[in-house]
């Protein structure tokens, strides 16, 4: 078989971001709700950056829809990458300590604030276990 006539597979790769907010040394998670991938395992806040935003734009547009929130969005302190089968999500993490409005459950089943030591107990997404770790080391 030539090179030319060998067809090689890509995965998928969706861009994400997440928000790794914090409040008197606690961490922001969110349970997955049932019907959709991963459900009852907790997560961070965020999601898929839609064709034409900005990262930020759609951590933004994310928080306001998950959460009922209006959030500044802080620097990046992490970026990752995972893979699912075929699909791969390049996973970039921001600081969020500000935002207007009263965080309550939109998407998620429950939102819950953590201690480091509770969050390593949760049951997270692959890849937000993976890079936990490195995530309480910035605060």
């Amino acid at each position: 078989m030539s090179p030319k006539s060998r067809k090689i597979s890509r995965p998928l790769w969706i861009p994400v971001v997440a928000a790794f907010m914090t409040l008197k040394g606690k961490i922001l998670l969110g349970r997955r709700p049932e019907g959709q991938n991963l459900p009852g395992l907790w997560e961070f806040p965020g999601g898929k950056i839609e064709l034409g935003e900005t990262p930020e734009i759609a951590l933004q547009r994310e928080l306001q829809e998950e959460l009922g929130i209006v959030a500044e969005i802080g620097p990046i302190i992490l970026s990752s990458s995972h893979q699912y089968g075929n699909t791969g999500i390049l996973l970039i993490f921001y600081k969020v300590e500000v935002w207007r409005g009263q965080i309550h459950p939109v998407h998620h089943t429950e939102l819950k604030w953590f201690s480091p030591e509770e969050i390593k107990m949760c049951s997270l997404p692959e890849a937000n276990y993976k890079v936990l770790e490195r995530l309480v080391q910035t605060l």
